[in-house]
């Protein structure tokens, strides 16, 4: 296939990063006896913050304090995992060295914020290989809406039919497809259901047969 543009999700895509967030949040489900909470976090994945926050209030409603939790949260992932000690996700590095050598333009769109983006990607040393970089805290409307995709395409100059997205989450597919994008899904933490299967153009184990598939092999 022939595309000007690759649009990378970055956690459970770039990163190993799903699954990390998931283990810090029980730590302090554990502590604090939170019910529940692998079934949140996997309701959360690929939502940006407020409307992650805005999911643990429908569920939890004030028992338990967000923001004072999530802090933990965070602290704890920083302590296991921060300063480049997440694993980056096989393939990626091949991946973006393909697309840097044929000229075609990168660019992440991730619901995490921005700082968190940039420092992981620095960390990782792929900070060069991306052309833009568009995060949760940058757009109005969270994933599964189009926004993050519209703004990441409207940096690089882009047309949707002339780029293709890569999602590992259910509202990621959703919010590429939305945007118009050719969509790969390459699993990380939830398997595709019907309706992702219906959505996505195609599902991948993994990047590396995501760049087979642009190299047409």
């Amino acid at each position: 296939m022939t595309v000007k543009a690759v649009l990378f999700d970055m956690d459970g895509v770039i990163f190993d990063s799903e699954r990390a967030v998931v283990d810090s949040w029980v730590v302090v489900a554990n502590e604090e006896g939170i019910p529940d909470i692998e079934s949140f976090c996997v309701k959360a994945l690929g939502i940006n913050a407020a409307a992650t926050r805005e999911l643990w209030f429908s569920i939890y409603g004030d028992k338990y304090p967000y923001d004072e939790f999530n802090q933990r949260r965070r602290d704890i992932f920083r302590e296991r995992f921060d300063a480049g000690l997440v694993a980056i996700k096989p393939g990626v590095i091949e991946l973006l060295k393909y697309l840097k050598e044929n000229g075609i333009k990168t660019a992440v769109a991730s619901s995490t914020s921005s700082a968190s983006v940039i420092h992981e990607i620095k960390a990782a040393g792929l900070y060069d290989y991306f052309d833009e970089i568009v995060c949760g805290d940058m757009i109005d409307h969270s994933k599964p809406a189009p926004d993050i995709w519209l703004k990441a395409m409207d940096l690089l100059g882009v047309k949707p039919e002339d780029s293709a997205a890569i999602e590992d989450s259910f509202n990621g597919v959703k919010s590429a497809k939305a945007a118009g994008l050719y969509t790969f899904m390459v699993p990380d933490m939830v398997e595709p259901d019907d309706e992702m299967r219906s959505l996505a153009d195609i599902i991948l184990p993994s990047l590396n047969e995501v760049l087979d598939t642009l190299r047409g092999e």
